[in-house]
């Protein structure tokens, strides 16, 4: 199955794009929304390129989906009566900030949840009660993988990533019966401009511990969390590490299969196993970036 009307937030760049330009080539009727209106435009000339036939149809609201609840549910009603109901919801609209916890200002601190965690909450309690009524729907959180570990540098950015999890937990839970799915996604870095402007001011041990993970492409991202969203998987990972944290932080999460839920019992173990190693060496990243910062303090001191 398909989905056909998806509506996309945070789809004027990166991931969120890459997700628009990937349903619509599986001919999907797609509103963007995003905040800026001329990046709106040029996102929507790269979406109608991936058209399959003439009927298809990119609509842009310019929005932001994390400030007045009543302004999005307004816009959403907006596009389902141009396109029809909503079966997919993409929460992609997010920010990024790293930087040492005393050194980042509070009122980031907030931003960060209004953006990443309330500017998934508004569209989502905006479309549900249309899903229930049709009992059909996907819902789709873009969290990160630091939303399933915290990370040096990132005291105000995982928070709001871990809070997607607690959501979609809950959500999914309320939702099956009505034959709607929650997909939550935990993409590692990524190549796109938000990646870009995070990594101007990104601590030297933050860069130091993401770069064992490498960086992937948005294309990459987009395809496996659209084929996981439509299948109704709960958990959306990407590569070995991917795999690995989402396995090790299952908790009390849904399963999709049985299959899946033997796959995290017999592996725990020794994911654990592999996660300390991994602790351990960022432990010693950040040790040895105090060392070398203490001792480069000391020498401009004796000159």
């Amino acid at each position: 199955m398909f989905l056909f009307v998806p509506f996309v937030t945070g789809g004027s760049s990166g991931i969120g794009k890459c997700i628009a330009m990937e349903c619509y080539k599986h001919g999907a009727f797609i509103t963007l929304v995003a905040r800026d209106e001329h990046k709106l435009v040029q996102a929507k000339k790269e979406v109608e390129k991936c058209a399959i036939n003439d009927k298809q149809v990119v609509l842009c609201i310019s929005v932001d989906v994390s400030k007045d609840y009543n302004q999005v549910e307004s816009v959403i009603k907006q596009a389902q009566e141009k396109l029809g109901p909503v079966d997919m919801l993409v929460n992609c609209a997010g920010t990024s900030i790293s930087g040492k916890f005393e050194e980042v200002e509070v009122d980031r601190f907030k931003k960060m949840m209004e953006v990443n965690y309330l500017g998934s909450v508004y569209p989502t309690r905006a479309v549900i009660t249309t899903m229930k009524e049709r009992r059909m729907g996907r819902i789709m959180f873009v969290s990160s993988q630091a939303g399933l570990i915290g990370l040096f540098g990132y005291t105000a950015y995982s928070p709001s990533k871990f809070a997607l999890r607690g959501l979609a937990e809950a959500l999914q839970m309320e939702m099956k019966p009505y034959n709607i799915y929650v997909t939550v996604a935990y993409p590692p870095d990524t190549d796109t401009p938000g990646f870009a402007e995070e990594n101007k001011t990104k601590p030297l041990e933050t860069k130091l511990i993401s770069e064992t993970a490498g960086v992937c492409q948005p294309e990459q991202v987009a395809k496996i969390v659209v084929k996981d969203a439509v299948q109704g998987n709960f958990s959306s990972s990407f590569g070995p590490d991917g795999y690995m944290l989402s396995a090790l932080t299952c908790g009390m999460s849904p399963v999709t299969s049985i299959t899946e839920g033997l796959q995290q019992i017999v592996t725990m173990g020794l994911f654990r196993t592999i996660a300390l190693f991994y602790l351990g060496s960022f432990d010693s990243i950040i040790r040895r970036c105090m060392i070398q910062r203490e001792q480069s303090k000391a020498a401009d001191k004796r000159e």
